[in-house]
């Protein structure tokens, strides 16, 4: 599997309730245990001089490791486990219990973030540095992409994913619908598009705009 770099959650302003969202936001309740997958093989440091000849090719996600810092407060996503809730069904959630996203606007043939500056303050890219564990999601459709940053960033079937700083509990997933364009995403990389929230929510304020300004976001 591809090599990859891994975030974290940071977390600040709030976003309207949606309307299906379970009570407490809790993580566990009646969700069913994800199915284990295989894990992934060892993360195997790409040959440069290999990786620098002429018409040479890679899986993607699978090019020379670069050491570039992660930004400040990032963590790096270390697992993937699909799990059933109720109400909204599939869903992939990290390490921590939070809920993955997909965006619309980012494309995944070939897979590509449009998520930059502000709408990644609000969206952070779940970012790697090797192969993290997987449960209910199968490896063959993990992948990374290279943001403008350096970072690695973790795809599903090549839709870069995200977590939601409006979600302030493992398990919430207040970044559904969210502009129209952020959804839950399944285990495959599809959309789930299941508990839909009533008109189009927007998403909480960037953290650099939360001390200044109440507004939502576009993002």
């Amino acid at each position: 599997m591809a090599q990859m770099k891994r975030t974290v959650i940071a977390v600040s302003a709030m976003v309207a309730l949606t309307a299906c969202a379970p009570a407490g936001y809790g993580p566990d309740s009646g969700a069913a245990e994800p199915v284990a997958v295989a894990a992934a093989e060892p993360t195997v440091t790409a040959d440069p001089e290999a990786s620098a000849e002429p018409g040479a090719s890679a899986s993607p996600g699978a090019e020379a490791e670069i050491d570039v810092p992660l930004p400040d407060g990032a963590e790096l996503t270390e697992s993937l486990t699909g799990k059933e809730f109720p109400r909204m069904g599939s869903a992939v959630v990290n390490q921590d219990g939070f809920i993955l996203y997909r965006f619309d606007r980012d494309t995944n043939d070939p897979p590509s973030s449009n998520c930059e500056d502000e709408c990644a303050e609000v969206w952070p890219p779940a970012l790697t540095d090797g192969d993290p564990a997987l449960k209910g999601v199968s490896d063959d459709a993990v992948g990374t992409i290279t943001r403008e940053d350096g970072t690695r960033q973790i795809t599903l079937d090549g839709w870069p994913l995200y977590t939601y700083i409006g979600d302030k509990k493992p398990g919430a997933w207040k970044g559904q619908g969210v502009g129209g364009t952020w959804f839950v995403v399944n285990p495959d990389g599809s959309k789930n598009l299941e508990c839909l929230p009533k008109g189009t929510p927007k998403a909480v304020a960037p953290p650099s705009k939360s001390e200044s300004s109440d507004s939502d976001s576009d993002y």
